[in-house]
């Protein structure tokens, strides 16, 4: 019987996923954890913005009638959860540029 996952195990799957830092490979431990809370804090307040936005969104577009409180709302949302993404994917980003550089 051949057993198709019989080599390596999940590490060897997510080690190949995962970015190596790629320019910032050269850093110390304590520069790594210091972009990792930044990245971490910007991600938090990206995710309060679109949080935000939904509230504005509803509270406009059901209590007051307010539409141009929904609209702002629907943009705060759309800022929020675009920055998360952009701030999520930057190591992947940096990686695959330092890779096409090199």
């Amino acid at each position: 019987m051949f057993v198709a996952a019989a080599k390596g195990d999940i590490n060897t799957i997510i080690g190949g996923i995962a970015p190596d830092w790629g320019p910032f490979g050269s850093l110390g431990n304590e520069a790594r954890v210091m972009i990792e809370v930044v990245m971490a804090v910007a991600i938090l307040l990206c995710l309060a913005i679109a949080i935000w936005g939904a509230a504005k969104q509803r509270i406009g577009a059901t209590a007051l009638r307010d539409t141009f409180s929904a609209e702002q709302g629907k943009g705060l949302i759309i800022a929020g959860l675009t920055g998360v993404f952009i701030i999520g994917s930057l190591g992947t980003l940096f990686t695959i540029v330092y890779g096409m550089a090199v």
